[in-house]
């Protein structure tokens, strides 16, 4: 019997990307070989909110590091949230997180399925950011 010791996955800064979400994304693990779950930290900046959106058939949760924000998803009042809050966002659910402190807004989004692109759908409705 072979046993498998799994793998390490180092990201580097470098890989940070902006989206048109709003938000920087750093890819802790998101692979086709994992279908099960994704990770990533993501990074707003002061004063910034996301753009209001829900992922199709993809739960998301929130595990706030560090600053403080205002969570929005659908069906549920706005909250306040800062750090080792975790916020559970149901699949199919609308969703956007505002930074209302002076740092950065920093968390890790957890996605099961994992996240893939085809699946995030912009429900802005020309509100500002």
């Amino acid at each position: 019997m072979t046993r498998t010791l799994g793998l390490i996955h180092s990201p580097r800064e470098a890989d940070e990307y902006f989206t048109d979400e709003g938000c920087f994304i750093l890819e802790t693990w998101n692979r086709a070989d994992d279908p099960a779950v994704s990770v990533a930290r993501a990074r707003v900046e002061p004063g910034v909110t996301t753009r209001l959106h829900r992922l199709a058939g993809i739960a998301e949760r929130y595990l706030i590091l560090s600053g403080t924000g205002r969570v929005e998803v659908e069906g549920i009042t706005p909250r306040v949230v800062g750090p080792g809050d975790l916020v559970y966002i149901p699949a199919d659910q609308g969703q956007r997180i505002a930074n209302t402190g002076a740092a950065d807004l920093v968390f890790m989004a957890i996605c099961t399925p994992r996240f893939v692109p085809e699946a995030y759908l912009d429900i802005e409705t020309d509100v500002p950011r």
